[in-house]
């Protein structure tokens, strides 16, 4: 008996000592950075040592109008590079389910295949893609007479954001897709029975079906757009228009490397993922709001 009471704990042992090993020390680590700041006594030359220093490190950073401005960069970019993505996603994962498309296994791998790619690898293709000197794309716009600066200055962050929907808009519609599947099928023939068009059952009952799936595709993908890395990182090595700190997380990552001050690198992590933290609260609250509000109205 006493075997058996204690056998779940067992069971949940490996995940509890990974998750306090791999998320909860390294969290625990950057905060305890974050309060402490590394000085040397006698104008530098001295024996350098680490004191508290409290909230001086999140001063510094939110005086960083740079790493400040970062913040407000991806917001418009996931203003803009989300709603679009999840538009297209869903689009295709409704028209994946329909009965119009055929050859769905091949065009289903065809839109998955991207996210296959590493992040890296994507970033590399698509920065020969838009550069003026070789790329074909570029080429061809300017032989039909459109002349196209991918990597200028206005440009720049949404050259970046296509680069995204190309590399998730994949794994995004597969979730879908699949949350379409477990939806009875007697809902749709009693649709078509009162009458009810393909469009009135994707909108009407589909979409509102995955609601879940919707909010967890979406949640994900504005998680991954306040730690945008990978992308502009890649691409600042072949334009200008690219600062170290274009973003947030790269802002992290340059104080942390070239600015070598750990501590305020650090409080800038604990900020960001404060942040994170935030506007996930935020989307999971308001999304809760709208299903009570739709289950009541029902």
């Amino acid at each position: 008996m006493t075997r058996s009471r204690w056998a779940p704990y067992l069971f949940l042992l490996p995940f509890t000592i990974l998750f306090l090993l791999f998320l909860v020390a390294p969290i625990g680590v950057a905060i305890w950075n974050s309060l402490h700041a590394t000085k040397s006594s006698g104008l530098g030359f001295g024996t350098a040592r680490t004191v508290f220093v409290g909230v001086e490190n999140y001063s510094r950073a939110f005086r960083d109008s740079d790493f400040v401005t970062g913040f407000g960069r991806v917001a418009l970019f996931g203003a803009v590079q989300v709603p679009f993505m999840m538009i297209v996603a869903a689009g295709l994962a409704l028209l994946f389910d329909s009965a119009v498309l055929k050859a769905k296994r091949f065009f289903q791998f065809a839109v998955f295949l991207p996210y296959a790619v590493p992040g890296v690898i994507a970033a590399l293709l698509w920065g020969f893609l838009y550069q003026p000197s070789v790329s074909p794309l570029v080429g061809f716009l300017r032989d039909i007479g459109i002349s196209a600066d991918l990597l200028a200055p206005g440009t720049i962050l949404w050259s970046i954001a296509n680069v995204s929907v190309w590399s998730y808009t994949g794994i995004n519609m597969i979730i879908l897709y699949t949350a379409l599947q477990s939806v009875p099928r007697e809902m749709y023939e009693s649709a078509r029975i009162d009458g009810a068009g393909q469009l009135r059952i994707a909108w009407s009952i589909k979409l509102p079906m995955i609601a879940p799936a919707v909010v967890l595709t979406t949640l994900s993908s504005i998680i991954g757009t306040l730690q945008l890395f990978n992308e502009p990182q890649v691409l600042k090595s072949i334009t200008a228009n690219i600062a170290s700190d274009y973003t947030p997380n790269m802002a992290v990552y340059a104080t942390a490397t070239l600015g070598q001050n750990q501590n305020l690198s650090s409080a800038m992590a604990v900020i960001l993922g404060a942040v994170t933290l935030t506007v996930s609260l935020i989307v999971l609250r308001l999304t809760n709001r709208r299903t009570m509000v739709a289950d009541d109205a029902v």
